[in-house]
């Protein structure tokens, strides 16, 4: 004879099954949590190696020019000193081979001198201050001042967010009417956003929700995304986070009704 399941059998698998969801989500919540709680964890690690290595070496990591003394020079840093040639390599560095900076004081400001961006990570691994391989250049001819994640070996650290990144910026100066930076003076400072494959480069596509990045910036700084030692990109930004903020003014606030992964940020280190 067939009997179906009786009404205490259901209520049990239906229990049994709503503590399961329960559990799936609560899970989900612990793991994001514990992501961003890696963003700001890496920020810190990253300004300290910054500072140690600035202590140790007397120049900054990427902007130094007597780094092939310590490691080694690539096949192209022949002189003491800057070298074009070394300056413009695609091809990754083989162990600790490296560059020299210009020693202007920034790391890569701009012009000639973003190809500091990524030496910037492969000294500070060859200093042994931040872990893995970095390769030293960038991804191609194109984009000498672009920052990428997906090569073998990047150029820049990985987080622990998706597809996310962490770059050295190259502003170390007044900004105004910019289509991406809210106006302000601008030191050196980590990039932390996705990377735009397009591109492959730039790890300021957006990567985490308005309400998170608000939750970061209001535990590292200021709550705000205009102002302060951690800023979002602007509202309306042609790249960025374009819903991030809810206006392009120093008055803006972080649009906490966005939905979806609206905001890249950025981390003034020194």
């Amino acid at each position: 004879m067939n009997r179906g399941f009786s009404l205490v059998e259901l209520s049990i698998v239906l229990v049994i099954l709503g503590l399961l969801t329960g559990g799936i989500l609560a899970g989900q919540s612990l793991i994001r949590a514990a992501e961003l709680r890696s963003i700001s964890n890496d920020v810190n690690r990253y300004t300290t190696a910054t500072q140690t290595f600035r202590d140790k070496y007397f120049a900054l990591p990427g902007d130094m020019t007597n780094a092939v003394k310590f490691w080694g020079a690539q096949a192209g840093a022949t002189t003491d000193g800057i070298d074009a040639t070394c300056a413009a390599l695609l091809t990754a560095a083989t162990g600790t081979a490296t560059c020299n900076g210009n020693g202007n004081g920034a790391v890569g400001q701009g012009g000639g001198d973003c190809f500091e961006r990524h030496r910037y990570w492969q000294h500070m691994a060859n200093a042994g201050l931040v872990e893995g391989q970095f390769s030293g250049v960038p991804a191609s001819a194109g984009s000498a001042c672009h920052s990428t994640i997906s090569a073998s070996p990047p150029n820049s650290p990985r987080s622990r967010i998706g597809t996310a990144g962490f770059s050295i910026t190259g502003n170390n100066l007044q900004i105004s009417s910019h289509h991406s930076y809210f106006d302000g003076y601008f030191s050196q400072r980590l990039f932390f956003g996705a990377q735009n494959d397009t591109l492959l480069s730039s790890l300021w596509n957006p990567v985490i929700k308005a309400e998170e990045a608000w939750n970061l910036d209001t535990k590292m700084d200021d709550g705000r995304p205009s102002i302060g030692k951690v800023q979002s990109y602007k509202n309306g930004a042609t790249w960025g986070s374009p819903a991030c903020a809810t206006t392009a003014t120093s008055a803006a606030e972080y649009a906490l009704t966005s939905t979806g992964n609206v905001c890249a940020l950025m981390f003034e280190i020194f």
